[in-house]
């Protein structure tokens, strides 16, 4: 069993994603970062970055005590190794794989992420900064475009765990300013990962949680 601290947000959404797919039993701790729970002492004794989600494993692969792990990314290459799938055992698409897992949380996510916060949550209007995080936010859709021209999905040909992270980034397309008839690839590959059951199910876990 897997507790998985969380709240609807694009970084929580990779790990139901991840989860649902795999079929691993896991239970919900909502953490709801409008009231701050994030910051309970409890909450950072997992999460030392005060950030959801995090994970507690009861039955890690070492048989040892339950294990706690934070930042999504390790958590999405923690559960491919658990459990064996989603990632590709092969070194060149394992590499490829991971490339594209690491482009999302150092690129993609944040540069998305202040995109949203500029445009839509800033107390002050900042043009400069609108500019030019969307500017970028674009720029990234089309290094996904490029590489969706060339390949079924972002780390390979099957869906993996770059794809898990990359894809709840892209949910928000219209509030970041994207035209996405611009990224033909990108669009494909969107309605590819929402015709998957499995992303029926864990964007339905967001909305138990809100609710």
């Amino acid at each position: 069993m897997i507790d998985l601290y969380y709240w609807p947000t694009p970084n929580g959404h990779k790990i139901t994603l991840f989860l649902e797919e795999a079929g691993v039993p896991y239970r919900i701790v909502p953490v709801d970062i409008g009231k701050g729970d994030q910051f309970k002492p409890d909450f950072l004794k997992i999460s030392p970055n005060n950030k959801m989600p995090a994970i507690v494993d009861y039955a890690p692969a070492d048989g040892g005590e339950a294990l706690s792990v934070f930042e999504s990314g390790e958590i999405l290459l923690y559960l491919a190794e658990k459990t064996g799938l989603f990632l590709p055992k092969d070194l060149r698409g394992r590499k490829t794989a991971l490339e594209w897992l690491f482009w999302q949380v150092g690129g993609l996510g944040p540069m998305a992420g202040q995109n949203h916060h500029f445009a839509s949550y800033a107390p002050e209007k900042i043009p400069y900064a609108i500019e030019r995080y969307r500017n970028e936010t674009h720029r990234l859709y089309g290094v996904m475009e490029k590489r969706l021209s060339e390949s079924a999905f972002l780390g390979g040909p099957e869906y993996g765990i770059a794809d898990m992270a990359s894809y709840p980034w892209t949910r928000t397309w219209e509030q970041q300013g994207i035209d996405l008839t611009e990224f033909p690839g990108v669009a494909r590959w969107r309605e590819a990962i929402e015709a998957r059951p499995a992303t029926g199910r864990a964007l339905a876990k967001a909305d138990e949680v809100k609710r």
